[in-house]
């Protein structure tokens, strides 16, 4: 279903995402889109049946590839040892402030798109998480989820440039985010009216990964039908 668009980047240089098309998008009027904002895995095949799902539902969504200062096509899973240390190491070396300006790269060529009515959301994951909290902060995206985003607590400090409609995602046993932080983050979004927050018990980081180590399918049906009511609200 997918296909590969090519995002300018705001430095000069060039990356690539993965865009997935509704089938009826030519006869259809213009539909909304979203980005979809990748794992410390890259846009791997989890995240492109991510983008092929939204496409069913009637969005355009993309995923770019936010590791190519890095190395441009990763695509690793959480199997094995060595992907989970090459995975870390690309986190790492990731310059967060660097992918907000590529994601508002992708942001301005999707809103551009001859499909897309110009309403655009973010969903993203883990790393992804972290920065669709960012992308709801620094830029004027339409709608924002995160699921179990990482590094929250300590950029509470932007929560108030937040204008537009924002769902978080929190997994009560995060081994990434601890109850101190889970109580943080909480503590410091509750009186934002934009700001919706859901916290999922017994489940650990990364529980809507399908087939991975943490899924739990009740509490990932439950997270993903409250995005869908949510971006469905939000973008329409």
């Amino acid at each position: 279903m997918g296909d590969q668009l090519t995002i300018q980047a705001h430095d000069g240089g060039q990356f690539n995402g993965y865009i997935a098309l509704p089938d009826n998008l030519d006869t259809n009027a213009h539909v909304p889109a979203l980005i979809m904002i990748q794992e410390i895995f890259g846009v791997n095949a989890e995240m492109r049946k991510k983008c092929d799902l939204w496409a069913e539902k009637g969005y355009i969504a993309i995923a770019p590839d936010l590791f190519w200062r890095q190395e441009a096509g990763v695509q690793l899973t959480d199997k094995t040892q060595e992907e989970w240390d090459k995975a870390f190491a690309l986190m790492n070396g990731f310059d967060v402030d660097l992918g907000i300006k590529d994601l508002k790269s992708t942001l301005q060529t999707i809103r551009g798109h001859k499909g897309c009515n110009g309403k655009v959301g973010t969903i993203g994951y883990c790393l992804g998480g972290k920065l669709a909290y960012l992308m709801a902060t620094r830029t004027d995206i339409d709608a924002s989820v995160g699921y179990y985003g990482v590094g929250l607590e300590d950029l509470l400090g932007e929560a108030g440039s937040i204008q537009n409609p924002l769902l978080l995602h929190i997994a009560e046993e995060d081994k990434f985010v601890d109850k101190a932080a889970q109580e943080k983050i909480k503590d410091g979004l509750k009186h934002n009216t934009h700001v919706t927050m859901h916290s999922y018990s017994g489940v650990n980081h990364a529980f809507t990964r399908l087939n991975g180590e943490h899924y739990d399918e009740a509490a990932a049906q439950k997270a993903n039908q409250r995005t869908v009511d949510f971006i469905s609200e939000a973008l329409s």
